[in-house]
């Protein structure tokens, strides 16, 4: 086709006209020939004619195109409007929400953003556009003069910070911004791998939750204001730099110190130096143990002291470090406490006309207690008189019979018959304590007694029968006073003693007491065979006998008997605890009562006894006999119920021979072999849990100090300072139920 005729930039309507128009031209050639009568014309025509098909077909060829053309075209300009609606949707979702949004593509390059986003930084919101880069407007926020970056950040820091979070899966943070602003930044990575920026202005939400904390902490403050104004130690308060932090009022009294000493900021040498000043506080040595002690860096620990106001008032300072290096200092009034042992002091000057008087009182009643122990005595020697006198008869026969020339099978039938006589003689005074009992005809004397001379009667009289069985007896001392009838309660502890000998085959019969609130239970435990529980009530019954040991006598089964009917008549409460295979455990608890001597105060002109201490049973461990003896006598003293022992070993076996842990531990930290009391505490609440304890040593190093305190054990230092002991059972007392069996 000729390049001339057609341009391919012409339409189809122009390119249809030039056709049509070449079309007419050569027809009129065709026919003007033909009129000619040239044959070459005809053939032009039939040439013209193809041509024009061809045309034809052309033109119908591009309408077809033209068609498809309109119909892609048409369908082009819907997609395009519906894309162009959409994205008109999008910008007006993202306009419409509340905060700040921004979206950066794959290439950290800004697609869109809606007219929130930065808008709280004027100098950065107007150069934000499509393309921009997410490091440029990084730099930018970071130079924006509305970016309020923290004291100790750089504007470069936070931007290097902010690219470095820029590749997180999500972070959320906090921008502050000039006037009290506030922002929260959300950023997060989309599945393309672009990220959206959300801003949201958060600045009354920091606002509130800041006043809402400075509201707790000014309650808090006030609550400790009240709670320290109404304490009765003076109390002040220094920061690590040593300006006071705060005080209450009772400190300005006690310390009498001018109100500006007493105001918040001053400082703690200020405070020092003027209760130095004018001897206003002494001793002058104190004063400066306690400067030095707050201008240690490592302080050590608490510092005690006590310092006299120039008045004559006696004050217990305390000092306590704070975990951030500030320091709590407590002034405690001593002065009334000081004035009562004074006066006790003083008491015990007209103890000795006291005790005259008080001994006058125990003779008589001694003497009246006598006369009726010879009456019980006649009575009783009157009733027996008819059973025992053939008896007697018999044994004075056998005896003259013994003297004779007997062979040596008469010597032996005649030592028989002496040995059945006395245990017929011992059948029948059991025989007759048993109706005495029962008709309500045995008399008692109840009254105050010694519990020591009993129990030390009772070791002296079972030790040989229990090397003769091969057992160990063991009775522990106590020093305590009940009141009972003696000559029953020993009588009690002998048939309980000699039922522990007679049935068991090895180990052990220990005899010890422990206090109970207002009595003293009595203890016998062994290692024999147990009693089974089905049998528990029927031993008490005469004549009833279990398996006993062999080689051991075996009894008539009425020791129980009378120890039950003894308990009765006497109202002491009569307990069995038993396990088969493992032991028995009788106990017998009779009433405490204050020593007949009437000595009321010990030589430190202290009491006697601590009500507060009844019940409390305290494990002393200490290898030094001598001091352990003073700490046992002490600790009665007060009224607590002390154990003893040397070492681990022997704490050990004493609380399993009782069946009870103790309640306390007091124990030396330096003990034989080696062995410390530290060890010996752990040993014991390791098997017994976690019992209070108290470690007495002279050694004051850290090493020691830290050892106790990471083990929760109380240090007390040599010479020991018995208030502060007392101060610890007094405290461990207060923790131990009271309905405890």
């Amino acid at each position: 086709m000729n390049p001339l005729l057609f341009d391919p930039a012409d339409d189809l309507v122009t390119e249809n006209r030039k056709l049509r128009r070449i079309t007419d031209v050569l027809m009129e050639r065709i026919e003007r020939e033909i009129a000619e009568g040239g044959g070459a014309g005809f053939t032009q025509f039939q040439i013209a004619a193809a041509l024009e098909e061809q045309v034809r077909a052309r033109t119908k060829d591009l309408d077809d195109t033209m068609k498809m053309l309109s119909i892609a075209n048409a369908r082009l300009n819907v997609t395009r409007q519906e894309a162009e609606q959409a994205r008109n949707d999008l910008y007006d979702a993202i306009e419409a929400v509340q905060e700040g949004f921004a979206l950066f593509g794959q290439d950290d390059a800004l697609i869109l953003c809606n007219s929130r986003f930065a808008a709280q930084l004027p100098d950065v919101a107007p150069r934000l556009g499509p393309g921009l880069k997410f490091v440029d407007y990084v730099r930018m926020v970071s130079r924006s003069e509305h970016l309020q970056v923290e004291n100790d950040e750089s504007r470069e820091e936070w931007a290097r910070q902010r690219l470095k979070d820029h590749r997180s899966p999500r972070i959320v943070f906090l921008v502050g911004l000039i006037n009290d602003r506030w922002l929260q930044v959300s950023a997060y990575r989309t599945p393309s791998d672009g990220t959206a920026v959300v801003q949201t202005d958060v600045t009354d939400m920091v606002r509130r939750e800041r006043e809402e904390r400075e509201r707790l902490l000014d309650d808090q403050a006030r609550l400790l204001r009240a709670t320290l104004d109404h304490i009765t130690q003076g109390v002040a308060i220094f920061d690590p730099r040593h300006r006071l932090a705060g005080c209450n009022q009772r400190l300005r009294r006690l310390a009498s110190l001018p109100m500006q000493l007493t105001q918040a900021g001053s400082d703690f040498r200020a405070v020092l130096d003027y209760l130095s000043a004018g001897a206003r506080f002494a001793p002058a040595a104190q004063l400066e143990a306690l400067g030095a002690w707050a201008e240690r860096e490592d302080r050590g620990g608490p510092l005690a002291l006590e310092l006299r106001r120039s008045d004559g008032a006696i004050l217990d300072v305390f000092c306590q470090e704070m975990p951030d290096q500030g320091f709590v200092i407590s002034f405690t009034d001593m002065t009334a406490e000081r004035e009562a042992v004074a006066a006790m002091h003083h008491a015990n000057e007209t103890l000795e006309q006291r005790v005259a008087e008080r001994t006058r009182e125990l003779e008589a009643a001694r003497d009246e207690a006598e006369r009726a122990n010879a009456s019980k005595s006649r009575f009783v020697a009157s009733s027996s008189h008819d059973l025992l006198q053939p008896l007697n008869a018999a044994k004075l026969f056998v005896s003259s019979l013994t003297h004779t020339n007997l062979d040596i099978e008469q010597r032996a039938i005649a030592d028989r018959i002496r040995s059945a006589f006395e245990s017929v003689e011992t059948i029948l005074g059991a025989l007759l304590d048993i109706s005495n009992l029962d008709i309500g005809k045995a008399s008692t004397e109840v009254t105050v007694m010694p519990v020591a001379p009993l129990l030390r009667s009772i070791d002296q009289e079972f030790q040989g029968l229990a090397a003769e069985r091969g057992l160990e007896l063991r009775v522990m001392p106590c020093s305590l006073w009940v009141e009972s009838d003696p000559a029953y309660l020993r009588r009690i502890l002998q048939n309980l003693v000699v039922n522990a000998l007679r049935y068991t085959k090895q180990g052990k019969v220990l005899v010890g007491a422990v206090r109970r609130d207002d009595r003293l239970r009595f203890l016998v435990c062994d290692t024999g065979p147990g009693i089974p529980p089905d049998r528990r009530a029927e031993i008490f019954d005469e004549f009833v006998r279990l398996e006993h040991s062999p080689g051991t006598p075996q009894g008539m089964g009425l020791g129980l008997a009378i120890v039950e009917r003894a308990c009765a008549l006497l109202d002491h409460p009569l307990t069995l605890d038993s396990e088969v295979g493992r032991g028995t455990r009788f106990g017998v608890s009779v009433p405490l009562a204050p020593p007949a001597s009437g000595l009321g105060e010990d030589r430190d002109g202290q009491p006697d006894r601590v009500p507060l201490l009844d019940d409390l049973i305290a494990m002393v461990i200490e290898n030094d006999d001598a001091v352990r003896a003073g700490m046992i006598a002490l600790l009665e003293d007060w009224g607590t119920s002390p154990l003893e022992a040397r070492d681990l070993a022997g704490a050990r076996e004493l609380i399993d021979d009782l069946g009870t842990a103790p309640d306390v531990i007091v124990a030396d930290y330096l003990l034989d072999d080696g062995e410390t009391g530290l060890d010996a505490i752990l040993a014991l609440r390791a098997a017994h849990g976690p019992i209070p304890a108290v470690i007495v040593s002279a050694d004051r190093g850290t090493d020691l100090r830290a050892a106790a305190a990471r083990d929760d054990i109380t240090l007390l230092h040599k010479p020991l300072e018995l208030h502060r002991l007392q101060a610890v059972l007094q405290w461990v007392k207060t923790s131990i139920p009271r309905d405890r069996d």
